[in-house]
């Protein structure tokens, strides 16, 4: 046999390691290649192990055409059916690279793939479906590569790959959804006025005692708590005690804090066909593989399923263990550091809505609207943006579009634009239900346009006229402007509803460069495209 060749393969710095880890991976995978390269090449294109002359092949956005929020889980699947695990491992998640999950989109993919993360559940936007496909990714990956994590084979090495656990002690407090940091809630106030469909919070925190930092652009997790009513009903179905013990805890307190009582999990499903029996059981097997008996799987959060099973009660413990994690949850920050010292806000939709006749909430958004208590301390950490940032120059206009809550990261940026004093023009694109209920921050931005700061400021309101009218309307309407502003070089960003409004700002972008920029619809497309490349235009949606 002749001698393997020598081939080096290098982790780049943006991979979710220590470099400790990224020097370990660098060598073990350059042996691997090596070895594979003497064998020769596999034999399949989606080998789950294929690598190239430069190493492993690792998700990138670079080459993920389904790398977009608004299509559905088959179809970004149906894209990436032929390329490697790493990259179809990327498919399967949300797309939306939110950072609830502490990763981006194809950081989180590479990290399951090079066995340095385990958990499969942590992609909150795509819930059940993601976790379901990546549960499949998963047994596939490690039916090729053994069941033998890269901490694993670092042992097996004297000790090179320091594991997870070991890697998570060196990460500061407050940066990491794996080591928060500790906060007080300082305030809330409701930015609707009365008559309002909606109802929407400012919130204020305390952060001078928390070593916590953060820049605008960036994102807060919250860890919240389970609504105690809720937590009271679900015990009462159990037949238990609130003071029933579990994990060395009582079962009230890991139900209000520690478990998500949200949709319920295909391990749930999968546990009341254990204890259950006839029909029951059969339902419950054919919930936990992902079919929908009785058109009802999308609303059977945890409590639905009790009220569904009325004859099945499982023990506390085994029913606790059958839950997923309760997962913090990220919100765009709405204030400048430099504006703002010691402290941070957030603008936040409470989400309530009805199923059945059952009153339902959001976890996180009606915990903070209703139920924080003012100097109430709770877990928290800073997600830092992945392409979500003001222009290093400060001469440069932007252009902002972000109706409701999606106008939260730019309050922070005018703040910002204006603690620098940055000469660069500000334009805001704002929209909202009805401008005598739903203009959030009027008299702020009002202070703002008096000041300067804002230069310019275009509404757009859903529910005042006859006809329902949008940023992306207004964009148009504006057109020839907007297209002038962009031929001096402006950055625009555009935060909110990943799955309708961002696309349709993306088409009203296309359009605009088609009537005002006097390009055919390829080079208008084209050119959208290099906005993002350049980033000039940058997405915070979700």
């Amino acid at each position: 046999m002749s001698a393997a060749p020598q081939i080096t393969v290098t982790i780049p710095d943006t991979a979710p390691f220590s470099p400790e880890q990224r020097s370990w991976l660098s060598g073990f995978f350059s042996a691997s290649v090596a070895a594979m390269a003497a064998e020769g090449p596999p034999t399949a294109s989606n080998d789950s192990a294929a690598t190239t002359a430069d190493g492993p092949v690792l998700a990138t956005n670079d080459e993920a055409p389904w790398h977009d929020p608004s299509l559905e889980p088959g179809a970004r699947m149906e894209m990436a059916k032929d390329r490697p695990i790493a990259p179809r491992l990327m498919a399967a998640m949300a797309q939306q690279d939110c950072g609830q999950c502490g990763y981006n989109c194809a950081d989180y993919a590479n990290a399951i793939f090079l066995h340095s993360e385990e958990r499969l559940n942590l992609c909150a936007p795509g819930g059940k479906v993601t976790a379901r496909l990546l549960k499949g990714l998963a047994v596939e990956l490690n039916d090729v590569n053994g069941d033998k994590t890269a901490a694993d084979v670092g042992a097996a090495e004297g000790g090179k790959s320091r594991s997870v656990e070991s890697a998570q002690a060196d990460i500061v407090p407050g940066t990491s959804r794996e080591a928060p940091a500790v906060a007080v809630f300082k305030s809330r106030r409701r930015l609707n006025q009365e008559g309002s469909a909606k109802d929407t919070w400012h919130v204020e925190f305390d952060l001078s005692k928390s070593g916590v930092d953060y820049v605008v652009g960036d994102s807060f997790g919250v860890f919240p708590k389970n609504n105690l009513g809720l937590v009271d009903q679900i015990i009462a179905m159990l037949g238990a005690s609130h003071l029933t013990e579990v994990n060395g805890r009582t079962l009230r307190h890991v139900l209000r804090e520690d478990v998500d009582l949200g949709l319920a999990p295909d391990s749930l499903f999968e546990l009341f066909s254990y204890i259950s029996g006839g029909k029951s059981r059969e339902k419950a097997r054919a919930l936990a593989k992902g079919e929908d008996p009785d058109g009802d799987a999308a609303q059977l959060d945890v409590l639905a399923v009790l009220h569904k099973f009325p004859n099945v009660r499982p023990h506390p413990e085994a029913f606790v263990d059958a839950l997923s994690p309760l997962q913090p949850r990220l919100y765009s920050i709405s204030s400048s550091p430099n504006l703002n010292l010691g402290g941070l806000s957030l603008t936040v939709d409470a989400v309530r809505y009805q199923v059945n006749k059952r009153r339902r909430t959001g976890v996180a958004s009606t915990w903070l609207a209703d139920a924080v208590e003012p100097g109430e301390e709770l877990k928290v950490y800073v997600q830092k943006a992945h392409n979500f940032a003001l222009p290093a120059d400060l001469t440069k206009p932007v252009i902002m579009v972000g109706p409701g809550t999606g106008v939260a990261p730019f309050r922070a940026f005018l703040q910002e634009r204006k603690a620098s004093g940055a000469p660069g023009k500000n334009w805001l694109f704002f929209g909202h239900q009805r401008s005598a209920t739903d203009f959030f921050y009027r008299d702020e931005l009002d202070a703002l346009r008096k000041d300067g700061v804002l230069t310019r400021l275009s509404l757009a309101w859903s529910r005042d006229a006859g006809e329902k009218f949008y940023v992306q309307d207004r964009m148009r309407e504006v057109g020839a402007d907007l297209w002038r502003w962009l031929e001096e070089g402006a950055h625009v960003y555009v935060c909110g509803d990943a799955k309708r409004m961002a696309k349709d700002v993306e088409a009203a972008m296309v359009d605009i460069a088609v009537a005002a920029g006097k390009k055919t619809t390829d080079e208008a497309v084209a050119f959208v495209s290099q906005l993002k490349k350049d980033k000039r235009f940058q997405l915070d949606v979700y």
